[in-house]
């Protein structure tokens, strides 16, 4: 037995702030967020009868969020106008190390756009390799690698501009 249809307006409130904060986090640019995030519930309202239950509806949204946010970043092909860092995103309390909180939200925004994509999927949405995959549509494997690739290239920056107290974890 299927759920009844889905409330658009209900998904708009409930899941707005993410898709908001997963295109901010690729883009790294405030308009191009906004853009992204509007294209994803017009997609969303278009498709809602496809839309199974509230968990498909989050895994959708959560999937071409990335998805666009990752073709937005590729055709503006530039570093983020946006000070990211300055953004206080709902739902994402930072705790630790406030200079290097911002130190690494810069840095993560200078990844590369897939690279970017499965580190903010991993640590700001806590997804698994396997979610992460699912909603990038590549292997594991490849999601691993990028995970892996992005904390040392971030390690070895922060290393290298805070010092090595900072790279460890």
């Amino acid at each position: 037995m299927s759920e009844p249809q889905l409330d658009f307006e209900a998904l708009l409130r409930e899941h707005q702030s993410m898709v908001f904060s997963i295109a901010l986090r690729v883009t790294g640019d405030w308009a191009a967020a906004e853009e992204v995030a509007q294209d994803v519930f017009v997609e969303l309202h278009r498709r809602l009868d496809g839309i199974e239950s509230r968990e498909h509806a989050r895994a959708w949204l959560r999937k071409v969020a990335t998805h666009r946010a990752i073709d937005a970043a590729r055709r503006s092909a530039r570093l983020p106008k946006t000070d990211v860092e300055a953004i206080d995103l709902p739902g994402k309390a930072r705790d630790g190390d406030a200079l290097l909180a911002r130190h690494l939200e810069r840095l993560v925004a200078q990844l590369p756009e897939a690279m970017r994509a499965a580190i903010v999927l991993r640590y700001q949405e806590d997804l698994t390799p396997a979610e992460i995959a699912e909603a990038l549509e590549m292997p594991v494997a490849t999601v691993k690698s990028n995970l892996q690739r992005g904390l040392q290239l971030l390690r070895r920056e922060t290393e290298r501009t805070l010092g090595p107290q900072h790279g460890r974890t």
